[in-house]
């Protein structure tokens, strides 16, 4: 790749501790693949496929790092949101041939968010920020355009 890859990462920041360890793995890891990279703060995990294909329009970047999480609560509220980001996501990467890292946590209760994001234990922020980054070598080996 001759330029460095320039990622935005969509950050769900209902979750803000959550949200800041997802966001410090993937920072470290972009940052030892020489990407440059933006963040931009939304209100929830539901907000990240919009969020997404606005930034998808601009043309602006090579990839696109989804980071949240959604917690089972005790309605169906969680199967509703988790469903939609999953599929609105997806949808925008396959219609747009847009490379995504995909780190939003679905958990049952905030022990397992927590232990997920943590960089220290399982660095849930710190893999999607790797799936990003081959999504976006493989894109450039392919001469991919959106």
């Amino acid at each position: 790749m001759a330029t460095k890859p320039h990622i935005l990462i969509l950050e769900a920041r209902y979750y803000e501790d959550i949200a800041d360890d997802l966001a410090r793995g993937a920072a470290a890891e972009l940052d030892a693949w020489g990407a440059t990279y933006e963040r931009v703060e939304l209100a929830g995990a539901y907000e990240i496929p919009g969020g997404m294909r606005m930034a998808i329009a601009t043309g602006k970047y090579d990839g696109y790092l989804a980071l949240g999480c959604v917690i089972r609560g005790e309605t169906t509220h969680y199967d509703h949101i988790c469903a939609e980001v999953v599929r609105g996501v997806n949808d925008l990467a396959m219609k747009h041939m847009a490379p995504v890292g995909f780190g939003v946590l679905t958990c049952e209760t905030m022990e397992q968010a927590r232990a997920r994001a943590d960089p220290k234990r399982k660095d849930k922020g710190r893999e999607a920020a790797i799936a990003c980054m081959r999504m976006v070598e493989l894109a450039a080996t392919l001469r991919v355009t959106g």
